[in-house]
């Protein structure tokens, strides 16, 4: 499944490096997320000629929404009506893949059946190559390129529809409640065309993951260590000042969490365990990674 918003500029090279992945969907949904640009003209152009690609546009007010594409992925899932299949996947429409990625993903899963849901990293663009990005970690699953079982997909009851995005992490922290393992594999490379938080300002985009972070249940003193931690990176002080602020600004107001009260204690166990760990010179790195990664 697909959902895209004026991604005229990179769809082409995700299709085409769909198009040229060793093993090929049996049906990919590509849903326009109210395009306003050529986005939907060079899908369409593909779906005419491979029967397998299914588009769909939906209309809505301009604008990013996080909670808009989680609900043009709803529809994606139910242009899958009708076929068979084991593994349902996201790919975002600014990505390109090695054709090797879903074969090689698929290989993982059935090598280990208590495999859940898995992808692989992200790798950006810096200095005229493409670099693995930091906040990589094996225990955190970019949404961009992921594959999931279907019982496990079935479990979680799909990617939630958040205010604040983080569908991604969520369906980690679910899935690992439900039993379910998840993992994400350096080897299998997510060429990421437009860099996190382009499509808008640093300042508001690190604000809207505070916020992210907080509707989500994260425990503040991880928040406030994360944050802390993350300085040394682009855009260093001022995207954790900002972060920060969007975390504090959701405390303050009291905002209603879209989560239950269960994933909220699972999600801050683990981060207590990581800070513990933390305190003894193990490192953030030490304890499986529940926390988005950007």
């Amino acid at each position: 499944m697909t959902a895209a918003y004026n991604e005229e500029a990179h769809i082409e090279k995700t299709i085409l490096s769909v198009l040229s992945q060793n093993v090929l969907p049996e049906r990919w949904a590509i849903v326009s997320d109210g395009s306003t640009d050529r986005t939907d003209d060079i899908v369409r152009k593909y779906a005419q000629n491979h029967d397998f690609i299914r588009f769909l546009r939906m209309t809505r007010s301009p604008g990013r929404s996080f909670g808009a594409k989680v609900l043009a992925l709803q529809s994606a899932y139910k242009m899958l009506e009708g076929i068979t299949y084991a593994f349902i996947g996201n790919v975002d429409a600014d990505v390109s893949l090695e054709p090797s990625y879903f074969e090689n993903l698929l290989g993982e899963f059935a090598r280990r059946p208590d495999l859940g849901l898995a992808g692989g990293q992200f790798f950006e663009e810096e200095g005229g190559e493409f670099k693995s990005r930091k906040a990589n970690r094996p225990h955190s699953v970019t949404h961009a390129g992921q594959l999931v079982r279907r019982e496990c997909y079935e479990a979680i009851g799909g990617y939630a529809v958040l205010e604040y995005g983080g569908e991604d992490w969520h369906a980690e922290v679910t899935a690992k409640m439900k039993g379910w393992e998840i993992e994400s594999f350096p080897n299998l490379k997510i060429f990421h065309h437009r860099p996190v938080g382009e499509a808008g300002s640093v300042v508001r985009y690190k604000f809207r993951q505070g916020r992210m972070d907080y509707s989500l249940g994260c425990d503040p003193v991880f928040e406030i260590f994360k944050c802390i931690l993350r300085i040394p990176r682009k855009p260093f002080l001022i995207g954790c000042v900002a972060r920060l602020t969007g975390f504090t600004w959701s405390w303050i107001r009291r905002e209603k969490r879209p989560v239950s009260e269960e994933f909220t204690a699972y999600l801050r166990s683990e981060q207590r365990a990581r800070v513990a760990s933390l305190l003894r010179g193990g490192g953030m790195a030490g304890q499986k990674r529940s926390t988005p990664q950007s």
